[in-house]
């Protein structure tokens, strides 16, 4: 299977990741000896993937000289630059001839999803847009005391670990969705916000395998410690 089209979302400061991103865009951060984006592409490319956006802002210029160095002849990149940003989803109204069905992908990634899959699951859904989804895990550093009316303890847990479905920020987009995203700064929240009050319906698809969203410095310095054991994922060795 071929796919006609990806968007990398890359226009962001990442600022959870400062003081390092003052000076290096976060999809130029290393992982291994690869930048996070030189993956991404890589993964893009494992699926067949032939035409790349790569949607800039922050420092874009300095990501798109570094993706000049990156021989890839089976894949077309083009970029679209913002004047201002535009938030998560905003960027997609200025990309124009886009495909029936297209994917859109953070730029700070990494994961064995199987996009072949989420494709297909994405078609026979018919829906405009599909959310990849996984579980995490998060501890909470105090005790939870409920009680009642009375002011007497009725139960506690300490540091009780919850689990949560997380967005991957990888989706499959129907191009139909493109009416619902104004010429301004615009969330995926926002989206998903306007689509829910119109109930317009949204597919989830659940991924049980490997992600990592290196914007955080703990993921970062996992990424870091997991890639000669995950390499393999995005690189075809």
């Amino acid at each position: 299977m071929v796919f006609k089209k990806a968007i990398i979302l890359a226009g962001g400061e990442g600022k959870r990741l400062k003081p390092y991103t003052l000076t290096i865009p976060k999809p130029l951060m290393p992982v291994g000896s690869y930048p996070i984006i030189d993956l991404v592409i890589k993964y893009l490319s494992k699926y067949n993937f032939r035409n790349i956006t790569i949607a800039l802002n922050y420092k874009g210029d300095l990501i798109k000289s570094f993706l000049k160095n990156i021989k890839n002849k089976s894949i077309k990149i083009d970029y679209s630059f913002e004047k201002k940003a535009l938030g998560t989803i905003g960027p997609l109204k200025l990309i124009k001839k886009l495909p029936e069905n297209f994917l859109v992908i953070n730029g700070d990634i990494l994961t064995d999803l199987n996009l072949k899959e989420f494709f297909k699951n994405h078609k026979k859904s018919k829906k405009l847009i599909s959310i990849s989804v996984t579980t995490r895990k998060s501890k909470l550093d105090y005790g939870i005391i409920k009680y009642n009316k009375n002011g007497n303890l009725v139960d506690f847990h300490e540091k009780p670990l919850n689990k949560f479905n997380v967005s991957m920020g990888i989706y499959l987009f129907n191009k139909k969705i493109i009416k619902f995203i104004p010429n301004r700064k615009f969330g995926l929240d926002n989206l998903i916000d306007n689509l829910i009050n119109k109930k317009i319906p949204i597919n989830v698809f659940k991924h049980k395998g490997y992600w990592l969203d290196i914007g955080r410095p703990k993921d970062f310095e996992k990424a870091n410690n997991d890639f000669s054991l995950i390499k393999s994922k995005f690189l075809n060795v």
